[in-house]
């Protein structure tokens, strides 16, 4: 029997073994300024409407880091990772190492090009050029802001952070406080926080060299170098970047029924994702798990996919 703590309304919940009537499930998301939040809202809805004595609500949060950090204290029951941060926790490696921890894929659905994205009038137009500038690697705790961190000091880059939400960071570029910021695409294009900034004063959005993304493909064998076609209507010429996967994960003690209602109901729905997030148009969430998951998929998860002969790769194989 699953027991969460409900911190926020100070009581406890107690889950049974399968689905039932008024179970209550909180997702991690991120911060509500971001576009991924409306994805987990969306998700919420496709979740309240379709399963049956299901209730689910979304939480404001960190993003990845701190989901996973909440989900190994029972405080959420899934929530927003990237396949590369939520590796590193499974294998215990990086800022995990020594301590493993045992969350589980539901599925993936985008793709998560890394925009770094600065004010023109900074003159700065490459990534070097970041070197001893006031600049934000992405949202406190967040997969962002640790892949940055780590793919600038790769390539010996080191800008003087600073941190904040997302919104506090928006605010800073536009008043000229800070340089710029990374920060995920919705998609290949920019978040609409970028699209904001750019209503203010014109952007740059840096490319990798030919050099710094063959480093990176070396040495971070976790991240993807990608390019990004160009966009005339921002103006923004094609770039190299750096990427990983956005996931849907949960902690074991998500029920196995319940994990498999949620999954078949998001394969299912072919609006409301959509709607929330237009980067999915077209994009197919099974195979983008198969080709992006890093990490074992819950067994409810895992189940959807066997019943729809859809071969999962070792590495997303449930645990026994």
């Amino acid at each position: 029997m699953n027991i969460r703590a409900l911190f926020a309304a100070g009581a406890i919940l107690l889950a049974a073994p399968a689905a039932h009537a008024n179970e209550k499930l909180l997702i991690g998301s991120t911060s509500a300024s971001s576009s991924q939040y409306g994805y987990f809202v969306a998700l919420a809805k496709i979740i309240n409407d379709q399963i049956e004595g299901v209730e689910a609500s979304v939480v404001e949060t960190g993003a990845t880091l701190d989901n996973i950090r909440r989900m190994e204290r029972n405080q959420i029951d899934f929530g927003l990772v990237t396949t590369n941060v939520v590796q590193h926790a499974v294998s215990g490696t990086q800022g995990f190492k020594g301590r493993p921890t045992d969350i589980q894929l539901l599925w993936v659905y985008a793709p998560a090009p890394q925009n770094v994205v600065v004010r023109k009038d900074s003159g700065i137009d490459t990534m070097d050029k970041l070197n001893g500038r006031r600049f934000n690697p992405g949202l406190k705790g967040s997969a962002t802001e640790a892949t940055a961190e780590a793919v600038l000091k790769t390539l010996g880059i080191q800008p003087d952070y600073v941190r904040g939400s997302t919104t506090d960071v928006v605010n800073m570029v536009k008043d000229n406080r800070v340089t710029g910021y990374v920060k995920s695409g919705a998609g290949k294009k920019l978040d609409s926080s970028s699209l904001d900034i750019s209503t203010m004063t014109p952007i740059n959005v840096l490319s990798l060299t030919d050099d710094q993304a063959s480093k990176l493909e070396q040495e971070m064998p976790d991240i993807s170098v990608v390019k990004v076609p160009a966009n005339p209507d921002q103006d923004i010429p094609e770039y190299s970047t750096w990427s990983f996967g956005l996931a849907v994960a949960a902690s074991p003690n998500l029920n196995e029924e319940t994990a498999y209602q949620i999954v078949k109901a998001a394969m299912a729905d072919k609006t409301v994702q959509v709607a929330a997030l237009a980067s999915l148009k077209g994009e197919n969430l099974a195979e983008l798990t198969t080709t992006y998951g890093t990490v074992s998929l819950h067994p409810g998860a895992a189940r959807w996919f066997s019943e729809n002969g859809i071969e999962l790769p070792e590495k997303l194989q449930p645990k026994k």
